[in-house]
């Protein structure tokens, strides 16, 4: 069963773009290999965007999407784990 174990809010609109690019940083190939949290972007209260990732299999990270209608998956690279790490609470 999937637990929430974290939300961060975003609304500074320079980490929303950075975490943007990270997301559109070259497609890779659609690989299903579970994931480890979720994106949601909204606007005027309505999410217009879910996005799943998985950053702590080295053989597989990615951010997976679909959009209009097909899915992609793109590449999380060692500088989008480490933004999103960012966002964690310290341990």
């Amino acid at each position: 069963m999937d637990t929430v174990v974290h939300v961060a809010i975003l609304r500074n609109k320079k980490e929303i773009d950075e975490l943007a690019n990270f997301i559109e940083s070259g497609t890779t190939e659609n690989l299903k290999c579970g994931y480890d949290g979720s994106l949601h972007f909204f606007k005027n209260n309505m999410v217009i965007k879910d996005i799943d990732f998985r950053m702590n299999d080295s053989k597989c990270m990615n951010f997976y999407f679909v959009m209009n209608g097909k899915s992609y998956t793109t590449k999380l690279s060692a500088a989008a784990k480490q933004f999103l790490q960012s966002l964690m609470p310290n341990k």
